[in-house]
């Protein structure tokens, strides 16, 4: 008799009903992320609002298609996993300083695009470097990606930044209101409800924001109906080499964020992130980025605030995100609806974010729970590693005097604790000397180990170049 071959939870598709559901949630996890970037930078150069509703329309459209392309994927394109795409903040302030120094938006969009074409070229080469992502490092990064992800859950939770009545009790209210919500539908509510546990809290928030004046539904009846974004909106792009240069910058940092983002979702879903499936997802990542270019938006990377999603539903399929990403082409095509999500008060997503962002940071620890800590230095590793990433989370100000460049790398927490938990990992474990007690010959006073367990103990395990040095599969 023939058997059917069994479909990874990544590649099953879910009935229509809950890839709705589960599409929908990604969207509203994302939403006030996604036109964050667009607000900002638009926001300094002090654009009319029309050029404003302009920017967030274009780049809801592109986040769509960005998300269709990384979860769908089409020949070497796309690292097919459950990954959200959207505008990176890494861009936000060389995007500001270009545009408002004279260069203006034909500017930003001419080093987008070279930025886009850089990605694409690198990604063979950045892919290649996997192996030095064992669990001790995937572990740290993910970690640091769920701590570093608090902040903005607590901007949410207060009312928004700039916020009027930001920190006032109601606001708090209403978003503890929502992670109650939240919480009491993962714990008693059937499977399928469980699995819907942020969209079912954010809709019981709405429910009582409205009547209690949350919610200001004035720019849905100034918002058009349809709205199309067209190539070169703002002008024929320039090509000035000194936005160039700081947005190359902005790209490698993206890539770093972008390949700790892979890695974690792997992780979560079971299908480990290779050396050719990441330089797939970050090849998508830099065709994005051009299209936004093209499309007048801004460098698209993996959103770290759906990655706590994937990991508390445990719904691993890139066909749910990739619904998603279906309707943020919607809602880039159809501004009423755009400004109907956007009403969503603030705490609203705070109360949810609260739960989906703790998430990623327990999902880092399970990961470095593979990584040994006895005999070895891998705690100092962790350390420093969470201390330089959390560093400019915690005091956002510490590298203002830092030349523009230091700036955009260390700024930027997830990649600051990358890389510095990259390094410590081939200074402790890798080079020879006393550091790498355990790597080679024992230290004194540690017992010895077969081999094949102290390089998986100690994160030292580089794979033959498939990926077998991954984050390792989730345990369910």
């Amino acid at each position: 008799m023939a058997t059917s071959t069994p479909v990874h939870p990544v590649d099953a598709i879910p009935p229509v009903r809950q890839l709705a559901a589960f599409g929908l949630q990604h969207v509203l996890a994302m939403y006030a992320g996604a036109v964050a970037v667009p607000l900002i930078v638009g926001g300094a150069m002090k654009l009319p609002p029309a050029d404003l509703a302009y920017l967030i329309t274009a780049d809801l459209l592109v986040c769509g298609i960005a998300t269709l392309i990384q979860c769908v994927g089409f020949w070497r394109f796309g690292v097919r996993l459950p990954i959200m795409q959207g505008c990176t903040f890494a861009a936000v302030s060389p995007m500001v300083m270009i545009g408002t120094t004279g260069g203006g938006l034909p500017a930003i969009y001419g080093a987008v695009i070279v930025a886009g074409l850089a990605i694409m070229l690198l990604a063979p080469v950045f892919g290649r470097l996997l192996r030095f992502f064992p669990p001790l490092v995937t572990g740290t990064v993910i970690l640091i990606i769920g701590v570093s992800l608090m902040p903005v859950a607590g901007n949410w939770v207060a009312g928004g930044s700039g916020a009027a009545d930001f920190g006032d009790p109601g606001n708090l209210g209403l978003a503890a209101f929502v992670l109650v919500v939240v919480l009491a539908v993962q714990r008693f509510a059937p499977a399928f409800l469980s699995r819907i546990a942020v969209l079912i809290g954010i809709a019981a928030g709405l429910v009582v924001a409205v009547p209690f004046g949350f919610t200001d539904f004035g720019g849905v009846a100034d918002a058009g109906w349809v709205g199309i974004s067209t190539p070169f909106h703002f002008g024929a792009p320039v090509f000035e080499a000194s936005a160039i240069v700081s947005m190359l910058v902005v790209a490698l940092v993206c890539m770093t964020e972008t390949a700790g983002d892979f890695i974690a979702v792997g992780e979560m879903t079971g299908r480990k992130a290779e050396p050719r499936s990441l330089a797939d997802g970050l090849r998508a990542d830099g065709l994005s980025t051009v299209l936004g270019g093209v499309f007048n938006t801004f460098p698209y990377t993996a959103f770290a605030q759906n990655v706590g999603l994937v990991g508390m539903t445990r719904v691993r399929s890139r066909w749910v995100v990739a619904a998603a990403g279906g309707m943020l082409v919607l809602l880039g095509l159809l501004p009423k609806l755009g400004a109907v999500v956007a009403a969503i008060p603030a705490p609203v997503l705070g109360g949810a974010g609260l739960v989906m962002f703790g998430t990623v940071a327990a999902s880092g620890l399970r990961t470095l729970s593979e990584a040994g800590f006895e005999g070895n230095h891998n705690l100092t590793v962790v350390a420093v590693s969470l201390a330089v990433g959390l560093l400019p989370v915690g005091v956002p100000t510490v590298y203002d005097a830092f030349p523009a460049w230091f700036q955009t790398v260390m700024h930027s927490g997830i990649s600051a604790g990358c890389l510095t938990a990259i390094v410590l990992n081939l200074l402790f474990n890798h080079l020879p000397g006393r550091f790498a007690a355990g790597a080679g010959e024992p230290a004194a006073g540690v017992p010895t180990e077969p081999a094949g367990t102290a390089a998986r103990t100690q994160g030292l395990s580089f794979g033959s170049g498939r990926g077998e040095s991954a984050a390792p599969s989730s345990r369910r």
